[in-house]
């Protein structure tokens, strides 16, 4: 059995590890960039497990080579969205294609609810499972 010792959303990589400061965001920044990795910067206050498509901040930086702009405009989402969820992602597009390679959360809300699991029997002895965030009962804009 998998048990989540942090009590956090676990979502992308190091979701298990302390929160990374600006110094460790910036070198996983420079190592996106060697590998010629394009990022975008995207935020929400819903972090659903099925809710994939993020607010995007901002235009992704395909043209930028420099970790200090990237890490320039996490910050400027960081004051515009304080208390919601805010990633990182890294695209390579080597291939033609705009694959996402990298994903990490560099802010959360001071306070997390969780999720609750709701099950439901159907069909006899067939069950279903519904996960609905804690923070989805408020409205957007409200939740955090």
């Amino acid at each position: 059995m998998m048990t989540n010792p942090t009590g956090r959303i676990t979502q992308g990589q190091f979701s298990f590890l302390p929160d990374l400061t600006d110094a460790e965001i910036t070198l996983q920044i420079e190592y996106g960039l060697r590998k010629g990795y394009a990022w975008s910067v995207e935020y929400t206050d819903d972090p659903h497990p099925r809710n994939t498509y993020w607010e995007m901040f901002g235009m992704p930086m395909f043209d930028l080579a420099d970790a200090a702009g990237v890490l320039l405009e996490v910050n400027n989402c960081r004051k515009t969205f304080p208390r919601h969820y805010i990633r990182l992602m890294a695209f390579d597009s080597t291939r033609n294609i705009e694959s996402i390679v990298m994903s990490f959360i560099v802010n959360r809300p001071e306070n997390e609810p969780g999720f609750s699991l709701q099950r439901q029997e159907v069909n006899g002895r067939s069950q279903r499972y519904t996960i609905q965030g804690y923070a989805a009962d408020k409205p957007e804009g409200e939740r955090y």
